[in-house]
C-alpha cells in the first residue's frame, strides 16, 4: 500500500550532517568490515567513481538504471559527493524507472538486505517544486514523499533505510520510483548490503512476506554516529541519530551516561549491534519513580517491530535488584527489566516486541522507575511492511524478452515487475490478475495496438500460460507467428494489419478463441481447417488481405503439391513415395542383374561330358590322319594294305 509522507521524515531521516571533525581525520578509516563481504555503494548522477573521507568507494550509477543526471543548487550546502549529485526520470522515461542491483552466489536459501537511499531536491531543477512519487522494493511500495515539502527538508534532503528479504532465485534487486502526473522522481545515493539472514528475528517477523522499513534509530545519551558520518562502524551499516528530539516533556531530570570500558555480549551475530550503542545511555536523576517518555511518528495502519538496547554502566550499581524498571508501550505496561540480573554489569542486553492495532500515528515508549531510575541505550522500531505479490518469475522473463523483441520505447516505462506493485498501474499496456493460488500476479491481457512496432514477436511470449487477449494489431511487426502463440487460456487474437511472414501455425487454431484477425499481413500457406472453423461455430475471423492464403472456403485452393513458397505436406508425401519407388524399382534391376550372370555361368557342360568329348575328338582326328595318309600313298602307286591281291 502507498505510504503517506512519514511524520519521521521530518525528524528521524532529516540527518544531513556538517564534514565531522575527527581525530583521524588525516588518517582515513578502514573500509567497514560487512559479516558477508558484499555491498553496493551508488552516487546516483556521478559519471566516475569516487571515494569519501571515510575511506567507502562510491560507485557510479550510469550502469545501473536510466534517467537524467544533475547537481544540487547549492553544493557548498553539502558535506559529501554523493549529496552532491543527484538522477532525476523525466516523463520521457516512462512512469516507472528502476535500478537493477545483481546479486552475488550467497550460501542461502535467501537474500537479506539492508538498503539506505538519500533524497534531497535543494531546487535543481530551478522550479521550485519538490516531485511527488513513491520508491519500491521488490514490487512493495516503502517510500513515499508527496509535495510539497517542507522547505528545510527540500533544501537538506532526508536518508530513510529498511531490511527486505529477497528469494535466492531473484538474480537482482529492483528499486524501482513511480512518478505522480509528470512530476520526475529524484535520488542523491544508495546503498545496498547483505547482512546476516537471520537478523532481527527474521524467522518470525522479518521472512520474505515483511520488509522491516525503518521509523526510528535512535542512540540515547549520543550524538548522530554511524558509517558515513563519523569512524564508528556498523557492520549493517546502520546510522545512529541522537534520542534528545524525541523525548518528551514527561522525561524529567535527564543525565547522560558514557562509559569508555568494553561491553560483553555487542558486536554477535546475526545482529551485530554495535558495541558503541551500549558506551551511552539516557537516565534521570531521580532515586526512584523516574521517568523516560518517547514519542515516535507512525503510520496507524501498519504494525512495528520494536527493539530496545540496554546496558548497565554505571559502576555503583553491582547486584540483582538495585535498578529495576517497567516498560510501557501505548500506556500497556509489557515487562519489567533489571539489567544487572540478565547479563550483568557493562554487558549488551536487548528486548523485542511487536505492536499491532494502533489507534494513532504516534508510538509511546516509557520506562517507569521501580527501583532507582530507568536507563536505556538506544531504541530502534521498524514498520513490517506487507510485501505485495510479484508476477510469477517465468512470466516476467518473458514480458522482458517481449519488451527486447517489440522494441519497446523508453517512454512506456517497462521497467521492474510487471505487474507489481499494485497499487500503481502495470506496464502500460498490459493487465495483470491474481493467479488460481491467489500466491503470485499473472499476465491476462497485453493491448498494443497502433504503437510504432517494428520489432518481432518472441517465441518466449508462450510462458504467458494466462494470456487471455493479446492485441498487437497496426504496427510494423515482421517475421512468423510463434508456433507457441497458442494457449489454452488465449480467447482473442488481433495481430492485423502487420507484415508478418509465413504460415499460420496449427497451436493456435485453440478450442478456446473466439477472435481471429489476422488480415492486413504477408501470410502464406494452408489455412488450419481448426482455425477457420472458428467463425463457423460462432466466433469471428479475418484472413483477407493475405495473398497467399488458401484452403479454405472465400480463399483459392492450394497448389497440390506447393504452398508457403515451398513444398507443401503432401508433396513432400509424393516426391518421398517416388523416391522410394524408384529404388525398388532400381533394386529389383540389379537383383535381376546380378541372378542372370549367376544362371549363365550354370549354363556350361559338366566336366564328365567335356572329357568324353576330347576323347571323341581326339579318335575323329586320328581317323582323319589316317585316311589322310592312304590317300597319299595311292597317289604314289603304292599298293593299299586294303587291296585284295
Amino acid at each position: 500500500m502507498p505510504l503517506p509522507l512519514h511524520h519521521h521524515l521530518l525528524h528521524f531521516l532529516h540527518l544531513l550532517l556538517l564534514s565531522t571533525t575527527t581525530s583521524s581525520s588525516t588518517l582515513p578509516p578502514p573500509s567497514p568490515s560487512y559479516p558477508f563481504g558484499f555491498s553496493y555503494h551508488i552516487d546516483c548522477g556521478s559519471p566516475t567513481n569516487t571515494t569519501d573521507l571515510f575511506n567507502t568507494t562510491w560507485l557510479s550509477d550510469r550502469y545501473f538504471t536510466g534517467g537524467a543526471t544533475a547537481i544540487v543548487s547549492e553544493p557548498l550546502h553539502f558535506s559529501h559527493h554523493h549529496e552532491k549529485t543527484l538522477r532525476f526520470f523525466p516523463i520521457s522515461s516512462g512512469k516507472k524507472n528502476c535500478y537493477s542491483l545483481p546479486f552475488p552466489t550467497l550460501p542461502f536459501p535467501s537474500y537479506r538486505f539492508f538498503l539506505r537511499t538519500f533524497i534531497v531536491y535543494d531546487n535543481y531543477d530551478g522550479k521550485s517544486h519538490p516531485p511527488s512519487f513513491d520508491v519500491s522494493v521488490h514490487g512493495t511500495v516503502v517510500f513515499s514523499w508527496r509535495s510539497p515539502w517542507p522547505q528545510s527538508l527540500a533544501r537538506d534532503g532526508a536518508y530513510s533505510d529498511l531490511i527486505a528479504s529477497f528469494p535466492s532465485s531473484d538474480t537482482a534487486a529492483l528499486i524501482c520510483f513511480y512518478s505522480f502526473a509528470t512530476d520526475p522522481p529524484v535520488i542523491s545515493s544508495l546503498e545496498f548490503f547483505a547482512v546476516d539472514p537471520n537478523s532481527y528475528d527474521a524467522s518470525s517477523t522479518g521472512n520474505s512476506n515483511v520488509i522491516l522499513v525503518n521509523y526510528g534509530r535512535l542512540s540515547c545519551g549520543s550524538n548522530q554516529w554511524g558509517p558515513g558520518f563519523t569512524n564508528d562502524v556498523d557492520r549493517f551499516g546502520r546510522s545512529w541519530q541522537s534520542d534528545s528530539d524525541f523525548r518528551t516533556r514527561n522525561s524529567n531530570k535527564i543525565v547522560s551516561l558514557s562509559t569508555r570500558r568494553d561491553i560483553s555480549g555487542a558486536d554477535q551475530k546475526p545482529n551485530y549491534f554495535p558495541a558503541k550503542l551500549y558506551k551511552t545511555a539516557t537516565t534521570t536523576n531521580e532515586e526512584n519513580g523516574g521517568v523516560l517518555e518517547y514519542e515516535l511518528s507512525v503510520d496507524a495502519k501498519l504494525d512495528y517491530l520494536l527493539w530496545l538496547h540496554f546496558a548497565e554502566i554505571e559502576m555503583r550499581i553491582g547486584k540483582v535488584g538495585e535498578r529495576v524498571f517497567d516498560v510501557f508501550i501505548n500506556g500497556e505496561n509489557l515487562t519489567r527489566i533489571d539489567i544487572y540480573k540478565q547479563v550483568g554489569s557493562f554487558a549488551a542486553f536487548t528486548w523485542h516486541h511487536t505492536v499491532k492495532n494502533l489507534s494513532s500515528s504516534v508510538l509511546k515508549v516509557k520506562l517507569v522507575g521501580v527501583v532507582d531510575a530507568p536507563l536505556i541505550c538506544g531504541i530502534e522500531n521498524y514498520a513490517l511492511v506487507p510485501t505485495d505479490p510479484s508476477t510469477v518469475p517465468q512470466q516476467v522473463m518473458a514480458m522482458k524478452a517481449l519488451k527486447d523483441s517489440l522494441r519497446v520505447p523508453e517512454r512506456m516505462g517497462w521497467n521492474g515487475d510487471p505487474c507489481a506493485p499494485t497499487s500503481w498501474d502495470a506496464w502500460e499496456g498490459v493487465t495483470c490478475i491474481m493467479s488460481k493460488d491467489k500466491a503470485a500476479l499473472v499476465i491476462s491481457q497485453i493491448d498494443l495496438g497502433s504503437q510504432g512496432f517494428k520489432g518481432f514477436i518472441t517465441d518466449q511470449i508462450s510462458l504467458l500460460s494466462d494470456l487471455v487477449s493479446l492485441n498487437l494489431s497496426s504496427n510494423l511487426l515482421v517475421g512468423e507467428i510463434p508456433s507457441g502463440l497458442g494457449q489454452k487460456s488465449l480467447t482473442q487474437l488481433d495481430l492485423s494489419n502487420n507484415q508478418l511472414t509465413g504460415s499460420i501455425p496449427d497451436s493456435i487454431a485453440s478450442s478456446s478463441l473466439q477472435l481471429v484477425l489476422l488480415n492486413g499481413n504477408l501470410l502464406e500457406g494452408r489455412v488450419p481447417e481448426e482455425l477457420y472453423s472458428i467463425g463457423v461455430h460462432g466466433g469471428a475471423i479475418d484472413l483477407s488481405g493475405n495473398k497467399g492464403l488458401c484452403g479454405v472456403p472465400s480463399l483459392p485452393a492450394c497448389p497440390m503439391f506447393w504452398e508457403n513458397g515451398r513444398l507443401s505436406t503432401p508433396g513432400k508425401i509424393a516426391i518421398g513415395l517416388s523416391c522410394l519407388f524408384v529404388f525398388c524399382v532400381l533394386l529389383l534391376l540389379v537383383f535381376i542383374y546380378i541372378k542372370r550372370r549367376r544362371n549363365d555361368y550354370d549354363f556350361a557342360l559338366p566336366h564328365e561330358l567335356t572329357s568324353l568329348a576330347a576323347k571323341r575328338n581326339r579318335y575323329q582326328r586320328q581317323k582323319s590322319l589316317m585316311v589322310l595318309e592312304m590317300e597319299s600313298q595311292h597317289a604314289k602307286g603304292l599298293p593299299s594294305p586294303f587291296t585284295t591281291q
